[in-house]
């Protein structure tokens, strides 16, 4: 058994041979410095947000976690919050981005082809692609998916209050959130190409529903310890948003198309201009 002076560091006569050899010789000392979690410090450095580094962890998700988050987007359970169960401190924005894409185009496509079904039987009409509506549609998703979780997370950081023992939700689990609740939309966009304003507006109900639960059940426990009335009144603004963007984008690209003279009417108003000259 080794005794404790065996154990004491001890000067090597190689390393003093080399030493006296050439005087001038630098010598390199190496330190690893650990964190709490017993890792060194380089593994657990935290790149700028100027760096490719950072805003590549925001994309660090595989299909299986993407596809999990998604299928809880669309089937919210009472008592399921959305970042506890489904985030777990590890938000992407790789979901969020193509699900706000992915909607720009199916609620443009859908709803030009939505005008062109209704008026094919009409021979007054003339199609024409209205590519602009993929720029408005592009505008105010994503200005609904930044801007809104934005303002409520400004909010929801100015109310909380020092001693609360429920940690606050990031801005990147608010953008996460808002993201992946948008997902049920992109099949309602695409049904409501159906030429029924029934089915279009019980779609929207349902899809308003789903949605709109993802948000309530995610973020009322980050309010219920406020005053009652403020609880209320940010669960009702939420939902009073979440409302206008779905009604919106229904009655802007899904409207019923403006009304053309019929045929005869139109050979009516040509036969009597004739008459008069």
């Amino acid at each position: 058994m080794a005794s404790p002076n065996d154990l004491q560091f001890q000067e090597f006569d190689e390393a003093a041979d080399l030493l006296s050899a050439d005087p001038e010789a630098t010598t390199l000392s190496v330190s690893v410095t650990s964190t709490r979690e017993g890792l060194p410090e380089s593994l657990c450095y935290s790149s700028g947000f100027w760096t490719f580094e950072y805003y590549e962890s925001l994309f660090n998700v595989d299909t299986v976690q993407v596809l999990d988050r998604v299928k809880g987007s669309v089937l919210p359970l009472p008592g399921r919050n959305f970042i506890k169960h489904y985030l777990r401190s590890n938000p992407d924005l790789y979901g969020p981005f193509w699900i706000c894409v992915t909607l720009v185009f199916s609620v443009a496509i859908s709803g030009n082809l939505s005008m062109f079904l209704t008026q094919m039987g009409n021979p007054a009409f003339h199609y024409r692609p209205q590519f602009h509506r993929v720029t408005i549609a592009a505008v105010i998703i994503f200005m609904y998916a930044w801007l809104v979780p934005v303002a409520l997370w400004g909010f929801l950081t100015w109310r909380q209050s020092a001693d609360r023992q429920v940690k606050g939700y990031s801005f990147l689990e608010t953008v996460c959130v808002y993201g992946y609740s948008l997902f049920i939309y992109i099949p309602t966009s695409i049904l409501w190409i159906i030429p029924f304003e029934w089915l279009r507006w019980m779609l929207i109900l349902v899809a308003m529903v789903i949605s709109g639960s993802v948000l309530v059940l995610t973020f009322w426990p980050a309010v219920r310890d406020e005053a009652k009335l403020i609880a209320v009144a940010t669960v009702v603004a939420i939902l009073l948003l979440h409302t206008l963007l779905a009604v919106g984008c229904k009655m802007y690209f899904f409207h019923s198309a403006t009304s053309i003279p019929p045929p005869a009417a139109a050979a009516t108003v040509s036969t009597l201009t004739t008459k008069q000259h």
